[in-house]
């Protein structure tokens, strides 16, 4: 799977080692983030992870910033991206069977790295389950 990842200064570390996480488990990873922990706007990454979960360029997106509030507020605005501001297990589950989630964001200043480590593999490795939760997935966009 091609995973596109984004992040803020506050999410460098994190995303550093949810890559080598990626690649160990076979993905492909295209890192949009910085690789620094200069300041920067959180904008100027997560829009270029979401439009390539938008067009199909990746499978799903992984994006970090200090609270996520930012970079899920981001990514969200961008039709085809359902983008979850996730902060234990239970919400990276639910998020991916009942809303089909398609990127994880990871608040860095509130969760440890081995809880970031196991929100993304139970976000890869959780299926939608349709059904009920299909019809409202698709009115949630806008257009």
């Amino acid at each position: 799977m091609t995973i596109a990842i984004g992040n803020d200064h506050a999410g460098t570390d994190y995303k550093i080692e949810i890559i080598k996480l990626l690649e160990k488990l076979g993905h492909k990873v295209i890192n949009f983030g910085t690789n620094t922990e200069d300041s920067m706007d959180y904008p100027d990454t997560i829009h270029p992870t979401a439009e390539a979960v938008e067009s199909g360029q990746a499978e799903m997106g992984i994006i970090l910033c200090g609270s996520g509030n930012g970079a899920q507020m981001t990514a969200n605005k961008h039709q085809g991206v359902r983008a979850a501001l996730c902060w234990n297990n239970e919400l990276v589950e639910l998020t991916r069977q009942h809303n089909n989630a398609n990127i994880l964001t990871i608040p860095a200043r509130f969760v440890s790295l081995q809880q970031a480590l196991g929100f993304v593999s139970i976000f890869l490795n959780t299926e939608f389950e349709g059904g009920r939760h299909a019809n409202r997935v698709r009115k949630i966009s806008c257009s």
